[in-house]
């Protein structure tokens, strides 16, 4: 059985990453106080979503399928134009409103979620928390540091316009441009945790390496559901719940508290486990 060790533990990690956005869904559905922040900030947004959508497939979806069908057949152009034109408009909204105007609404998501799985201590150093108030979303207060719940670049967009058109090649080029795009929106999803734990670029850099695995398969799925028109918004915070359940979990499961050096030993461990390190550095 030991050769098989190796390929089940990845599958398993796999499986067990994929799932968070969609356990995100259902966390999101039975927490009635979240609702507000999707009615009120994304709601309109979705309204603007739809327009974009239904302007690129009424003037630009036509003439790709056109061209696609020559190399794919009917079926694989069909498929591969669909998803080119959705990652068009992707690019479109990620230009113009997800990180001016979605991503304060994500870090209230991210942090109302760790606030309800009893992480109090980790939010607070960042954040004014009101202790009596009657929902995690209503103990929010403003941030005392800048808060981001992940880091709005050109290089992310500009990412999106360089592996569009992997959409072309038949059959592997749509799956690649998915998870190509996934695995940075995974390595992505725990920006803001890695920020209120205090983390530096190199710390960050070390368990992004950790877990590279799992983030690819996380941010598959996440940008699966981003793809979705009308309701990439109010999937990208149930995909930010999902990161938060997923950093509560481990969290919870941490074996390394902080205080304590990282030990030989606690190496070993760790690389059979995506569970974060905590260390406080010798300088």
């Amino acid at each position: 059985m030991q050769p098989l060790r190796r390929p089940a533990n990845y599958l398993t990690r796999a499986l067990r990453s994929a799932s968070y956005p969609l356990y995100g869904i259902w966390y999101f559905l039975r927490r009635p106080y979240f609702y507000p922040l999707f009615v009120g900030r994304i709601l309109p947004l979705s309204i603007i979503s739809l327009l974009v959508y239904f302007l690129l497939f009424a003037f630009a979806f036509l003439p790709q399928l056109a061209f696609l069908v020559i190399f794919h057949g009917w079926a694989g152009a069909i498929i591969n134009a669909t998803v080119l034109v959705l990652g068009e408009g992707l690019v479109i909204i990620q230009g113009l409103f997800e990180g001016f105007f979605v991503d304060e609404t994500r870090v209230d998501v991210f942090d109302a979620t760790l606030l309800e799985r009893g992480l109090d201590d980790l939010v607070a150093p960042q954040r004014i928390l009101f202790p009596d108030a009657p929902t995690p979303v209503k103990m929010l207060g403003k941030p005392t540091t800048r808060a981001e719940y992940q880091p709005w670049s050109l290089t992310q967009i500009a990412e999106l316009i360089f592996f569009l058109p992997l959409n072309l090649v038949p059959w592997v080029g749509t799956p690649a441009f998915i998870m190509i795009t996934g695995a940075r929106l995974g390595k992505l999803s725990h920006y803001r945790w890695f920020k209120l734990r205090g983390l530096d670029k190199k710390q960050m850099k070390r368990e992004l390496s950790f877990r590279s695995w799992d983030y690819l398969w996380f941010g598959t799925v996440a940008m699966i559901l981003e793809l979705i028109p009308v309701f990439n918004f109010f999937f990208l915070l149930t995909s930010t719940a999902g990161a938060a359940l997923w950093a509560a979990n481990m969290e919870e499961r941490a074996n390394i508290r902080v205080g304590r050096p990282v030990t030989a030993e606690d190496q070993v461990v760790r690389r059979d486990s995506d569970e974060p390190v905590y260390h406080d550095d010798p300088v």
